[in-house]
């Protein structure tokens, strides 16, 4: 998705914007903090708290009538409380007369349910826009959206970057013979993702063909490519209950591959998913911090890279009015 030579941009020292006004929710404070760090400023206070009965409290104790106000908050477990705070702090700005209101939203909960797959289901992924727009948001800032066609259900601005280069620089970082290497998708639906990557890394393509009969539970049937004697890396957007994931390493080690990494953006870790990635036979598995984790509590062979510069290069560009697309070279790329 970025090139090696743009995401080495992303490292540089971002200069300071102190008129920047950047605010976090309770989800992942950790990142908003990196972010602030690397745009120079600091995340702005504010009072959240919660009622006796579970209502949530919020007061910004900052002045921003006419700022650009970004709001880090990924949707994250537990999701709906997660959610109910965005959109009430967004209602808070919004009476506090921002001049914008951005929600920097590194990981958009409910994104799975964006279509219907049988009779009578609830699209989530288009109701979770509504309410944000509702809410008084006038942009969206996400990371690695589970499809794309997610933009489309805002009427709102919707900036959609993508952190695949930082898992891409950290497999290079591993020094392994490439030509011993294949990309894998976990299954058919993200092959164009896994495209990309295997596109940065300069290694061939396979694919897992997986029937999935309930939510949650997956069966991997085959292996589409070559595999044998390879080192195998996988690649996803979501890893929640590790349920694919762990499936596709047990044939793909059937199937005669050598070392098995896993590379996703985010880490849901729902359920039984730790104790799955611990048993399976993966070396690594690569994951961002676009979702906390406490990483004490994480087996060794899990690394958590942080999305911190990439989203703080993001916001710096759409408060100065600078392209988004052109960090990712999409403006090259559509040259004819």
């Amino acid at each position: 998705m970025i090139s090696n030579e743009v995401y080495e941009k992303l490292e540089r020292v971002i200069n300071p914007t102190h008129d920047i006004k950047l605010f976090s929710g309770r989800s992942n404070p950790k990142l908003a903090q990196e972010i602030a760090e690397a745009l120079g400023t600091s995340v702005g206070p504010m009072i959240i708290k919660d009622f006796a009965d579970g209502e949530i409290y919020v007061q910004v104790k900052d002045s921003v009538r006419g700022d650009d106000v970004f709001i880090v908050q990924p949707l994250c477990k537990p999701v709906n409380q997660n959610l109910m705070e965005l959109l009430i702090i967004i209602d808070a700005f919004k009476r506090a007369s921002a001049k914008t209101i951005t929600a920097v939203i590194p990981y958009y909960g409910y994104a799975r349910q964006d279509r219907k797959t049988s009779g009578r289901e609830a699209i989530t992924a288009k109701l979770v826009a509504d309410l944000l727009t509702t809410a008084g948001c006038t942009r969206v800032l996400a990371v690695d959206l589970h499809s794309g066609q997610i933009q489309g259900f805002f009427n709102i601005l919707v900036d959609h970057i993508f952190a695949t280069s930082i898992l891409v620089k950290y497999i290079k970082g591993l020094n392994l013979d490439m030509d011993e290497c294949v990309a894998v998708s976990p299954d058919t639906g993200g092959v164009q993702r896994t495209r990309h990557f295997a596109k940065d890394l300069g290694c061939p393509l396979a694919i897992i063909d997986k029937r999935r009969d309930k939510h949650n539970e997956a069966i991997a049937n085959c292996v589409i490519g070559d595999v044998k004697g390879k080192n195998c890396l996988m690649f996803d957007d979501i890893i929640d209950t590790a349920g694919s994931i762990t499936e596709a390493a047990k044939l793909l080690k059937k199937e005669g591959a050598k070392d098995i990494y896993v590379c996703a953006i985010h880490p849901v870790f729902s359920g039984p998913a730790v104790q799955r990635l611990t048993d399976a036979p993966i070396k690594e598995v690569i994951v961002t911090n676009t979702i906390p984790l406490d990483t004490e509590k994480l087996p060794e062979k899990i690394k958590q890279l942080s999305v911190a510069n990439l989203l703080g290069q993001a916001i710096s560009r759409i408060h100065d009015d600078e392209s988004i697309s052109s960090l990712f070279g999409f403006e090259k790329e559509m040259k004819v």
